[in-house]
């Protein structure tokens, strides 16, 4: 499918969630999903027939999201002739609008991106099984994995967990939803399990269809089930090595002998891929016989790291455990406990483990010594009645006598910052190095950015503390395409706090928030970023809040900023002033910025408002150490071969190679010092608009060999600790981070005199100089001459002074 086509077909999928959206909601409508309709299965199934047979609720219409053709046929099938029961192809139009209009959502895993849960709808997440494996944040690249997750388990109502380990290992823990989450947990079995006690005559039906759609002839045979879980790093792309699957299944069933049949369950995400498979085909399971009925019919159970086996423990039958890849499993995604401990056999051969499993399987034969302990942990609550539990809570609204949780509460202010594209540049350095010094035992900490999707980003991304919960913004703005483009317009034309209120943009704005964060609430919020009039607009309709917007610059010169003779900013920056005055703090990066930006925005907010934080610093050991080296190509080897002369002295630069760093004055100061000293270097790092332009100075200068553009480096660092001096050229700033970075290393620094220079580090130990050619190479001849003392910075007192000022702009919890 070419680009040009998947975006025409998301515009058209916006336009019809956006139309369904218009249209009212219909109480008494449930809409059902399960794993992003490959059957109906697993908690929602069991719920939707337990629904189906109780008569008070007989005015209520089911709809089933389905995607697979088989499963969608045979619920027809079944339920062919009854009005009450509809099924809709996941992603139609049909699919949006019941999404949009149903009263009760019941899903066992996650809605899509454009989901967005409306005001008058009732959510369940019932989820999919009691997790032995990682989860969420706790698994590798976890963050961005569970994008989707989080957002949806954020915007349910009701989340369903089977046991108090579930609630919180998985949800408060994994997920991160302590603190943040008000919605409730009921914590009162799976109804999914339910479906295990079956009735002789249920019992011999399901072994009846099993021969009939396998062609294998049961008779008596006892059934071995075996149901491992997906492998790969993301649920999305699954590694599926099927042929390895078939072998393991054939030396289970040539171990077991001829009176048991190894039948074969795979994972949703690979099912459709093992029917493909010749030697699967009269083991594997149809799809649209649900896990737990077949559960209910099996003698046996054979996993691996499946949640499935957890289920299985309330049938009280025998269960093995096949984990030929533990080593490796280990290492790319973990396990809550240790297989050492599970409840059955463990073994990586399958000829060892169905000797042992067969001998659990004996007549009489005693149960596995830890099987009755897990089972009291793990399905305490599995009565047979547990759907009814739910329903009573969901349906009936009654929670006395019920086992309902909150996600734990710790009494923490919980902070938002929406700390921008996290690209390479001073903001996300400045963010990241504020974010991971908070105290965690102090603050609970959520950081909100755009999707990383390239190498630069996913690193920055990375850096972030493993204990900072992530939020993305996965997904678009929903919404009539007409009535967005009358917001953007609006908001380009006029106020844009007067024309969300003028022209009803007001609902677009809170449905995004509501899309993005669901029922999440904070104390304090920040627009980390301060540059884009939509996050700053955003962050204005969180619910109740202190709300801080940053001021990284000098802002009213960053508006008129000029580049190859345009002013990106003019507009964008000015829309954010607008915005100003529904902000309860500006928060400069100096002291002397502070009063700076006070004075010259004062026609924007009261003076009050002006605050001041000063960037912190990373560890230079840390940041050493958490870079890779950058490759050697060819383009670079001359800056990289410079580096290895001997008895040269240097100058390095690290910034954005844009308008307000002047750093052709730079280059200009350069060319005089070097024409004195000719034993000089100059290293300019970074990327941006002007680089063509540096190139073409320098090389006009005649200075190629010892001026050099090095491009933006993932660790200038590195370049720094192999230079002399740190030069400063800029027109104005904020709190450079590089200015943090040099003084850590004890560099002497030449900068020029932009306004908030002077404070700029806390001892001002750096040397300044007027913003003018002349005086920027009498600065760099000074450090030549011995007169430019290097610049300390007290990383420990330093850190401790803007965290107590960070303190001070945080409201205490009531």
């Amino acid at each position: 499918m070419t680009k040009t086509l998947r975006r025409a077909r998301r515009m058209v999928a916006a336009e019809q969630i956006a139309l369904a959206r218009l249209l009212p909601i219909r109480p008494r409508t449930v809409l059902y999903e399960s794993f992003a309709g490959n059957g109906a299965l697993c908690n929602p199934e069991a719920i939707f027939r337990r629904l189906l047979a109780d008569p008070e609720f007989a005015d209520l219409e089911h709809v089933w999201a389905l995607s697979d053709s088989d499963a969608a046929d045979a619920l027809r099938r079944e339920f062919a002739g009854r009005r009450d029961v509809r099924i809709v192809a996941r992603g139609s139009a049909a699919y949006w609008k019941a999404v949009s209009t149903a009263g009760y959502l019941i899903n066992n895993a996650t809605f899509p991106p454009s989901f967005g849960k409306r005001p008058g709808q009732v959510y369940l997440n019932t989820w999919h099984g009691t997790p032995l494996k990682l989860m969420g944040f706790d698994m590798p690249g976890g963050a961005r994995e569970s994008a989707n997750t989080l957002r949806n388990l954020l915007s349910a109502d009701y989340l369903l967990a089977a046991n108090p380990f579930m609630t919180e290992v998985m949800y408060e823990d994994a997920y991160q939803l302590r603190n943040i989450y008000p919605g409730s947990i009921i914590e009162e079995g799976y109804p999914r399990i339910d479906r295990q006690r079956l009735s002789d005559a249920d019992r011999n039906s399901v072994r009846r269809t099993l021969t009939d759609q396998l062609g294998v002839e049961l008779g008596d045979r006892r059934i071995v089930l075996f149901a491992p879980t997906w492998r790969g790093a993301s649920f999305q792309s699954p590694d599926a090595d099927l042929a390895h699957l078939a072998d393991q299944a054939a030396e289970l069933q040539h171990g077991l002998g001829d009176d048991v049949v190894v039948l074969v369950k795979t994972h949703q995400v690979v099912h459709s891929l093992a029917q493909g498979v010749p030697s699967l085909r009269r083991l594997l399971v149809p799809n649209t016989i649900p896990a737990n009925v077949l559960l209910g019919v099996a003698d046996a159970l054979v996993t691996d790291y499946s949640s499935i086996f957890f289920d299985y423990l309330a049938t009280g039958r025998p269960v093995g455990f096949l984990v030929s890849d533990a080593s490796s499993y280990a290492l790319e995604r973990g396990t809550y406990l240790p297989l050492d401990e599970l409840p059955g056999p463990v073994a990586t051969d399958a000829a060892a483990l169905a000797a042992a499993l067969r001998d659990l399987m004996a007549p009489d034969a005693p149960r596995h010594a830890r099987y009755d302990d897990w089972a009291d942990r793990f399905v305490p609550y599995e009565d047979g009645e547990a759907g009814a539990r739910v329903i009573d809570v969901v349906f009936r609204g009654r929670v006395r006598d019920r086992r309902i949780r909150t996600a734990r509460r710790e009494g923490k202010p919980r902070l938002l910052f929406y700390i921008g594209g996290i690209r390479m540049n001073g903001i996300t350095t400045s963010a990241v190095n504020l974010l991971n010094s908070l105290d965690r035992e102090k603050y609970d900490v959520t950081a909100l950015m755009a999707f990383p999707k390239g190498e630069t980003t996913r690193r920055n991304q990375a850096r972030l503390d493993p204990g900072i919960r992530q939020i993305f913004r996965i997904g678009g703005m929903n919404g009539l395409k007409g009535r967005q483009l009358l917001r953007r317009l609006a908001d380009v034309s006029t106020d844009p706090l007067r024309a969300h209120r003028r022209f009803g943009h007001r609902t677009l704005w809170r449905d995004e928030w509501t899309r993005v964060f669901g029922t999440a609430r904070f104390d304090w919020v920040a627009d980390f970023s301060g540059y884009s009039p939509f996050w700053a607009h955003l962050m204005l309709h969180s619910p109740r809040a202190v709300r801080a917007i940053w001021l990284h610059n000098e802002m009213a010169a960053d508006r008129e900023r000029t580049v190859a003779g345009k002013q990106p900013f003019r507009r964008s920056l000015g829309r954010v002033f607008a915005m100003y005055r529904a902000y309860d703090q500006l928060v400069s990066v100096s002291p002397s910025l502070t009063e700076l930006n006070r004075t010259e925005l004062a026609g924007y907010a009261p003076a009050e408002r002006f605050r001041t934080l000063r960037n912190l610093p990373d560890r230079v050991e840390a940041t050493v150490d958490a870079e890779p080296e950058v490759p050697r190509t060819e383009a670079d080897d001359a800056w990289r071969q410079a580096l290895e002369i001997d008895g040269v002295q240097r100058f390095i630069t690290v910034g954005r190679l844009s308008t307000e760093k002047n750093h052709a004055r730079l280059i200009r100061a350069f060319s005089r010092v070097h024409a004195e000293r000719s034993a000089t270097q100059l290293f300019i790092v970074g990327g941006g608009p002007l680089a063509a332009d540096l190139e073409r100075q320098v090389r006009a200068a005649g200075l190629t060999g010892a001026v050099f553009l090095t491009g933006p480096q993932p660790q200038p660092g590195r370049i720094m600790d192999r230079t002399d001096c740190f030069v400063l050229s800029s027109d104005y700033e904020g709190q450079p981070m590089v200015l943090i970075e040099a003084a850590q290393r004890g560099m002497p620094i030449v900068s020029t005199a932009f306004g908030s220079a002077r404070g700029a580090l806390p001892g001002d130990d750096m040397h300044v100089v007027d913003r003018d050619d002349d005086a920027l190479a009498e600065g760099m001849l000074a450090f030549l001459e011995g007169r430019v003392a290097p610049a300390a910075l007290d990383v420990e007192r330093y850190t401790a002074e803007v965290l107590a000022q960070f303190d001070e702009l945080v409201p205490r919890p009531e």
